[in-house]
């Protein structure tokens, strides 16, 4: 975090205070060696999360897609990250952007099957079914896996 310019980053501050968790993109318990994880803790790999979807919907999607990918019989590719639909609140001196969602596509590589799961980032959010790659295209209006054509 101290690489990025002071204007350009997070700080502990911004989310002292603000109601919102720190929500990792990439969750710690996925990372594979002690090094890994203390990175997963840059600031820089976080966003404002509601505390109660962050611990609750959230932390399940990350446990699932865990335990799907340990058991998948290839490589399993993981997308994580925030949306911001409208004009997001902020959080802090540093106005950290607050996004409306987030999402997290799952990608196997044997399957060549994509789905991803949404949630909008609120306390009362629960989880719903996982959307298709193509509902999340349009959603996003990111096409993260051009060249696959996933079902």
């Amino acid at each position: 975090d101290a690489r990025l310019p002071r204007a350009e980053r997070a700080e502990l501050s911004d989310y002292k205070g603000s109601g919102y968790s720190r929500g990792h993109m990439a969750p710690a318990a996925d990372m594979p060696t002690a090094q890994a994880m203390a990175q997963s803790f840059s600031l820089a790999n976080m966003v404002p999360q509601s505390s109660k979807q962050n611990s609750g919907p959230w932390a399940r999607i990350e446990r699932d897609t865990r335990t799907y990918a340990s058991r998948a019989q290839g490589d399993v590719f993981i997308i994580t990250g925030p949306v911001y639909e409208t004009q997001s609140t902020t959080v802090g001196n540093n106005q950290v952007a607050v996004p409306t969602h987030l999402y997290k596509l799952v990608y196997d590589a044997k399957t060549n099957r994509a789905w991803a799961h949404w949630q909008a980032n609120r306390d009362d959010e629960r989880n719903s079914q996982p959307i298709s790659y193509a509902e999340l295209v349009q959603r996003t209006g990111i096409e993260f896996l051009p060249d696959l054509n996933p079902k």
